[in-house]
């Protein structure tokens, strides 16, 4: 069955992280931060098993850095190098995953023929092993119904 199916039926679970907190989590990794505190998440489930401490007067919990074996990254342009330039949303969290893994692997709308001008790099070519080209450019949007909606 599909991840719905085993989440459902306990084979699978899943940890609830925040959206910044698992931001903070990526770019501390890729920085060489092993931990952090914040208080985001305290008395919640997210709290759950982690530990806390007291810091500037707030509960916070300890968040651990995260570097992952493969990263896979959708850059808008990329030079010969592999510095990449972002559109829109996709700079969100692309940089930071790019940096906070043992090997990135690019897949790049445009590959340019010349350099990125340095002023314009969101994410230097250092943190980039692989770069491929997109095949298809059109990005397909899943939507899917688990259950009736209600009227």
């Amino acid at each position: 069955g599909g991840y719905l199916e085993q989440f459902l039926s306990g084979r699978i679970g899943v940890k609830l992280l925040p959206r910044g907190n698992r931001a903070e989590r990526v770019r501390g990794g890729g920085a060489g931060i092993q931990a952090v505190y914040t208080p985001t998440g305290v008395g919640t489930p997210v709290a759950d098993g982690k530990e806390s401490k007291k810091s500037g007067g707030r509960e916070c919990l300890l968040e651990y850095g995260i570097v992952a074996d493969l990263a896979l990254v959708r850059a808008w342009r990329a030079d010969p190098e592999g510095n990449l330039v972002y559109r829109l949303t996709a700079r969100n969290f692309n940089p930071l995953v790019a940096t906070a893994s043992k090997m990135t692997v690019v897949e790049a709308e445009e590959l340019l023929p010349d350099y990125i001008e340095p002023e314009h790099v969101m994410t230097p070519s250092v943190y980039v092993q692989r770069l491929v080209a997109v095949e298809d450019p059109v990005k397909y949007i899943e939507q899917r119904t688990v259950r009736e909606r209600q009227a």
